[in-house]
């Protein structure tokens, strides 16, 4: 690191920008840039240390495929936690693109084999502080980038319900695990879904917070702006008890700015009556979406219209425009952090996880063929789109985003929490093996209309089971104002509590 640039490096970086340097005018300026390089030469021996692991822990495994059978495991490890808190007794599994000292991190891709972190992420040492333990690594889509469970390079990831059919993702071993009952809880990660598709097409419970309410410290980005973590489970109470141990300033990420912690668990008994429920229009009937499924969340609605909550019509027009401005948002700025800034980007002050960047950095340079179809396309229209416009579609797509955030904060000025679809449908099948690209990439976008808009816009947003067809269970999306994450979690909890969604065997 800080090696001074020869020549010839000095050449192929200016035939690469098009600045029409001669061999002279270059050989003229290499002893300055040679200078001014040497001044990184000193900055590694000088780098402050990763923060503290406090607990010990073992290496663990990747189980073999007889004891993985939905693929959903990538490691497994055991790291217990403090003897007591509100975690103990609880076994987490932390979504693979979450730093865990000492156990391999791949984030789904080809490109970080062999990477092993020297760090805890925030979320990690707050669940270990909480009692709780934790049990291993769970699959995520290659990059997080789908949100299909068929991307990742360690193979698809199967659907506990019925093993031909996806998770959803990118959280899609979470998903798996949880719903099938190999760990109590999980981890998440969420930029357009992550968290709340695979709980919807697993029967689970899975919260977007509040943007920054948790810490992102230690995971792998996707871009600042959307960037969240956050819980999943098979109960509220339990989803409850750990966003309590997760959330909260660190000190780290400027994501948090802010942010207040409330108590979650404490208020969930909390009556719902007098309560506004609003069925947001636009959220159902999508093209493509299954009537039946609209027809099972409409239902749940009438459950709480029963618990004596007001259930009324609401419209926020713009909810089915907002495409583009997650587009914009996402593809510049995913192909920005993972594919020009190493994997952790620039312009914020906070600690920089160098050792993730610089795994990343050197394993994709080195195969970027290995990079999936949904990253090769994001890859593609980022790079498309910032040699040909700059950033100018990503700065108007951030510069709409107050606008559609201040859309939905109307509408939750007249109601407590919105509802529609999770998905629009149940689990599709997985691709069949041999698919093509473009096969491949409708897979991993299908049914998410009503996600992504709520990662730009920063709402607590919580999938919750509330019915099954044929088979496969269906995923209602509660919306609350930024913020009050414990108003989504009482409304969850009562329906929970009300015994209308009976889970299924897995």
């Amino acid at each position: 690191m800080g090696r001074s640039p020869s020549f010839q490096d000095l050449r192929r970086a200016a035939d690469a920008l098009g600045l029409g340097l001669d061999d002279e005018e270059l050989s003229s300026l290499h002893p300055l840039i040679t200078g001014l390089t040497a001044s990184l030469d000193n900055l590694d021996a000088m780098a402050p240390p990763a923060p503290e692991v406090r607990y010990a822990r073992r290496p663990g495994r990747r189980p073999p495929p007889e004891d993985n059978p939905l693929g959903a495991w990538y490691w497994q490890s055991r790291v217990p936690g403090a003897p007591s808190g509100p975690l103990a007794g609880k076994q987490v599994v932390l979504k693979d693109n979450i730093a865990l000292a000492g156990v391999p991190m791949m984030n789904g891709c080809a490109a970080l084999t062999g990477y092993v972190p020297e760090f805890d992420a925030t979320v990690a040492t707050r669940i270990l502080d909480a009692g709780g333990e934790i049990v291993g690594k769970a699959v995520c889509e290659n990059l997080c980038l789908s949100a299909g469970s068929h991307t990742a390079a360690t193979g698809p990831v199967r659907n506990p319900h019925d093993p031909t059919r996806t998770t959803g993702g990118s959280s899609s071993g979470c998903g798996a695990l949880v719903a099938a009952g190999d760990c109590d809880l999980a981890i998440g990660g969420d930029q357009g879904g992550s968290i709340r598709v695979p709980a919807a097409l697993c029967g689970i419970y899975g919260l977007k917070p509040t943007f920054g309410l948790v810490p992102y410290t230690g995971a792998f980005p996707l871009d600042m702006s959307v960037d969240h973590l956050g819980p999943m489970g098979r109960s509220v109470q339990d989803v409850a008890t750990l966003l309590e141990a997760i959330a909260g300033p660190d000190g780290y990420d400027p994501r948090q700015a802010g942010v207040a912690v409330r108590p979650y668990a404490a208020g969930l008994d909390q009556p719902v009556s007098g309560l506004r429920i609003g069925l947001l229009e636009e959220g159902f009937g999508h093209p493509g979406g299954d009537p039946e499924v609209d027809a099972s969340v409409r239902a749940a609605a009438e459950i709480l219209a029963g618990l004596r909550a007001a259930v009324v019509r609401v419209s926020v027009p713009l909810h089915r425009e907002s495409g583009g401005i997650t587009m914009g948002i996402l593809s510049r700025g995913a192909t920005s952090i993972m594919l020009e800034g190493g994997g952790t980007g620039t312009g914020w002050k906070g600690w920089y996880p160098t050792s993730m960047g610089d795994a990343f950095w050197r394993g994709w340079r080195a195969s970027p063929h290995t990079l999936p179809p949904t990253a090769q396309v994001v890859a593609l229209v980022g790079r498309y789109l910032a040699d040909t416009y700059g950033n100018h579609y990503y700065s108007t797509a951030q510069n709409l985003a107050p606008s559609l955030t201040a859309a939905y904060d109307r509408a939750l000025s007249d109601v407590d929490v919105l509802v529609m679809p999770t998905t629009t449908t149940t689990a599709p099948p997985l691709p069949p093996q041999g698919a093509s690209v473009v096969e491949s990439l409708l897979a991993s976008f299908a049914s998410t209309a009503n996600t992504p808009t709520f990662d730009v816009t920063g709402h607590p947003a919580m999938s919750v089971p509330c019915g099954w067809v044929e088979g496969l269970p269906v995923g209602m999306m509660l919306v609350g104002r930024r913020g009050e994450d414990d108003v989504v979690l009482r409304v969850a909890h009562a329906f929970e509590q009300s015994g209308a969604f009976v889970p299924g065997a897995v």
